[in-house]
């Protein structure tokens, strides 16, 4: 992944994680108690820190340092005729370019990694004036333009109008204005935590709807939420629950399933799913797949987790369909009743 796919807060947790626990403590020792729960958050969500991320943080952040240096003993120009001799007129371009979005930060510099639609909500309610003086004041014409667009026309055609004849701002009531919106994202931050929570009932209670119900349900979420989306799915049917279709249905999904894959998603699952599984298919095929589990070095529950995904989505694939019914909730309203 370029060092662009990184967002900066990915970035410094990557960092933290990389120099080690006695490293990281230092780092946290010198910043402010609202940055450190950030930096937690960030770092509890992250597995594994490939080699080739850890060196481009590491590489950058050297950069960086080397950077502001010559920026402060010589100036801008020094810097940029130090680094060009150092590694080059492209790459020195690309380090002072980076470097600038730090050096020249407004007060609204927070939501620069921030959706557009989560600043939207943001901006709900207040006042006109408020929206338009926040929007002019982000950190980039392009996540302005983002947040400008998803707002409702008549909404959008007034706070346009109030940009245009907006004079100059006292930089006292900016900060102010970031001020609030600051508090307002360390809300929706705290609110994280409990997430998970949410999507594991929602999900609960889709499992026991009927089809109608759930269909309806997701494509609200798709349109309004695609991620949130996609955790649900995520836990409305697992792997597991394999042994609740009948052996035609299993057969039928198995059909659609790389062995390679299902050698991977059997990996540590009882054995009843797993005779349940492989009495499904051929005998040949259930050999070939036991060798392959037999021969197969151990693995990591993401990777089982994600061969175990697989097989899911095909189920889901095959339901949307019309090709299996999966067990549910009794159904109510017309979709109960028998078309002739």
């Amino acid at each position: 992944m370029p060092s662009g796919g990184i967002s900066p807060r990915q970035k410094a947790a990557i960092l933290c994680v990389t120099l080690g626990r006695e490293g990281a403590a230092a780092i946290f020792r010198h910043l402010p108690d609202d940055l450190v729960e950030k930096l937690t958050v960030e770092m509890v969500r992250i597995n594994d820190v490939p080699p080739e991320h850890a060196e481009i943080v590491q590489r950058e952040v050297a950069e960086n340092v080397l950077a502001r240096g010559y920026a402060v003993e010589g100036g801008v120009r020094y810097a940029r005729d130090v680094l060009t001799q150092a590694v080059g007129e492209s790459r020195a371009a690309a380090i002072l370019s980076r470097l600038s979005t730090y050096m020249e930060s407004t007060p609204f510099e927070f939501l620069r990694e921030s959706p557009p639609d989560q600043i939207c909500a943001f901006l709900r309610g207040e006042h006109p004036q408020t929206v338009a003086l926040v929007i002019v004041n982000l950190p980039s014409t392009e996540l302005a333009a983002k947040v400008m667009q998803l707002m409702p026309p008549a909404e959008q055609s007034d706070v346009a109008m109030r940009i245009a004849l907006m004079g100059q701002t006292p930089p006292d009531v900016v900060k102010d204005v970031a001020a609030v919106m600051e508090r307002k994202l360390e809300t929706v931050l705290r609110q994280e935590y409990s997430a998970a929570r949410g999507v594991g009932s929602l999900a609960d209670i889709l499992n026991n709807s009927d089809r109608g119900t759930e269909r309806n349900v997701l494509e609200f979420l798709a349109d309004t939420n695609p991620e949130l989306a996609d955790e649900v799915r995520a836990l409305l049917f697992v792997f597991d629950d394999l042994l609740k279709l009948d052996d035609r249905t299993i057969q039928l999904v198995l059909k659609e399933v790389d062995s390679k894959d299902l050698a991977l998603a059997l990996r540590g699952t009882p054995d009843e799913v797993k005779e349940r599984i492989l009495g499904n298919i051929s005998q040949r095929a259930a050999e070939m797949v036991r060798d392959e589990m037999t021969l197969m070095p151990p693995q990591r529950r993401r990777v089982v987790e994600e061969a175990q995904s697989k097989v899911v989505a095909v189920v889901r694939k095959l339901e949307d369909a019309g090709l299996i019914v999966l067990a549910r909730g009794e159904a109510v309203g017309d979709e109960d009743e028998l078309v002739a």
